[in-house]
């Protein structure tokens, strides 16, 4: 496979800032993929004088590792790491010569202390936009820490493997030989897993806060950079940071910026964040609120977090069918990310729940993998818009079931078919398939809210300065009743919210 020339042109930059030298230990077979492997390392060594390449044996074929001279760092790729994987290789090959990572020193610090043996294998795929987070944080872990080895495995290369462990979703991260975890995690996700929990008087002793924001997403990060410009002391706690806009590949509505995706977006996010005085607490899921001479937010670990005023900004998270099967057989059929998990799928039979812009997108990116997709709606007609809806009938390996109702998503260790019933007819059928995506919609993260005033569909509800019923509370983004949920009117409201917050401070 030899690299295109705008590949070997952003290469050429990036290998130019390599420190020391580096060797490519590559494992390779007579197939084609080996040969392609064989090709790419070799046009890596010939654009770097730093970079040398060494034929040998690795558990892995084809596979190869990127070692300093001399000691193995434990960081292997088994496939081509292109696509949404280039930038790991990138970064690995910088990583290893000596670059330093942009990553906090308490972070490093902590993953130096880790004692014992760690070996990861992450199942990706290279069409997955989760998969490099992972990726990258296991491959620095290797680096910063001799315990610990990681392998970034292709999925479409090692479809032998997929099948053997039932692996339906990815990113799927195994450790020493057993599953760990499914989905994107950030370093300090993964970090939380391996280590022991945080001391409680990390969270319980902080002075209370002037702000404090719940929730890193869009309307989180917007509302933290306003209340930190006016002076006062403001905090952010979040399971990650980006929220849903993790999640979202292509981002082309987001004034001024003509396209981007949203890993990027929610990295500039955060380092907007980070140029302030913000105290910013990840990996912290919030369980409660409740208002007394301050406001106190009671965290999943037992912690607690006291402020003046509270921003919430939870967002939303994907909308479940709510029937059986779905829970049961989630990560094993039952999927929510198309461009991610989608290439599991190929040559399968496959359905997508839901006939709106992103079921009947997910249904036409699905079409070009898999063997067929089957769209269901519950409505007599498609609601997605007439442009998609064009493009969907016009593929051949596409069936649309309308007015009709989910009634259970069936299987034995993974899906097997989904069970729907006619709604004019009554009448039930099953449908025999291998993965269904789920794509109706999202509903807002306020389950953890009580005696707050809300829609019936859970949103909260603001007045125009972004305050909830309970004074000194307000609220931003899609967990509110804001009538549409985009990316750039969330940023919006977190202003809003952060400025009525302030306005509520310099009056009580």
């Amino acid at each position: 496979m030899a690299l295109e020339k705008n590949i070997k042109d952003q290469l050429n930059q990036y290998l130019q800032l390599m420190e020391r030298d580096v060797i490519l230990k590559v494992s390779v077979g007579e197939d084609e993929i080996s040969k392609e492997m064989l090709t790419l390392v070799d046009e890596l060594a010939a654009m770097s004088p730093k970079i040398s390449v060494e034929r040998t044996s690795l558990p892995k074929t084809p596979s190869f590792s990127v070692n300093r001279i001399g000691e193995d760092t434990g960081v292997t790729f088994a496939g081509i790491p292109l696509g949404h994987e280039f930038s790991s290789l990138i970064l690995a090959l910088l990583q290893v010569s000596g670059r330093p990572p942009k990553v906090e020193k308490k972070v490093i610090d902590e993953i130096k202390k880790i004692e014992g043996k760690y070996h990861f294998e992450t199942y990706i795929s290279l069409s997955c936009h989760n998969c490099p987070d992972v990726v990258q944080a296991l491959n620095l872990m290797s680096i910063l820490n001799k315990g610990i080895s990681h392998t970034m495995i292709d999925g479409a290369t090692f479809k032998q493997e997929i099948e053997q462990k039932n692996i339906m979703t990815v990113p799927s991260i195994y450790l020493n030989g057993e599953f760990l975890a499914s989905g994107r995690l950030a370093l300090e996700d993964i970090l939380a897993k391996i280590t022991k929990p945080a001391d409680l008087s990390v969270f319980n002793d902080k002075d209370p806060f002037d702000v404090l924001v719940v929730g890193g997403g869009p309307a989180g990060a917007s509302a933290a950079v306003y209340a930190a410009r006016k002076g006062i002391r403001t905090g952010v706690v979040a399971e990650r940071f980006g929220g849903q806009v993790m999640d979202t590949l292509s981002i082309e509505n987001f004034v001024s910026v003509k396209s981007t995706e949203g890993p990027k977006l929610a990295a500039s996010l955060e380092e907007h964040v980070k140029d302030y005085d913000v105290d910013i607490i990840k990996q912290q899921k919030v369980q409660g609120l409740s208002k007394k001479d301050l406001i106190e937010i009671e965290l999943e670990n037992g912690g607690l977090l006291k402020s003046k005023a509270v921003i919430i900004a939870t967002g939303a998270r994907w909308r479940n069918v709510g029937v059986p099967g779905e829970f049961e057989f989630k990560n094993k059929g039952v999927a929510y990310c198309p461009h991610c998990d989608g290439p599991l799928f190929e040559g399968k039979d496959v359905a997508v729940i839901g006939g709106g812009n992103s079921g009947i997108e997910a249904a036409i990116d699905l079409a070009g993998i898999v063997k067929h997709v089957t769209v269901l709606e519950y409505m007599p007609e498609l609601k997605a818009d007439k442009v998609l809806q064009e493009r969907l009938y016009s593929l051949s390996n596409v069936t649309v079931l309308k007015n009709v109702q989910t009634k259970e998503i069936t299987g034995d260790e993974k899906v097997n078919g989904i069970t729907y019933m006619d709604r004019d007819t009554e009448e039930v059928r099953n449908l025999k398939l291998e993965g269904i995506f789920v794509q109706i919609g999202l509903v807002p993260n306020t389950d953890w809210l009580d005696n707050f005033e809300k829609t019936r569909f859970g949103e909260l509800i603001i007045d125009n300065h972004g305050e909830t019923n309970i004074p000194g509370v307000f609220a931003a983004g899609d967990c509110t009743n804001s009538p549409y949920k985009q990316i750039i009117i969330s940023m919006g409201s977190g202003a809003t919210a952060a400025l009525g917050a302030f306005d509520y401070l310099i009056r009580n």
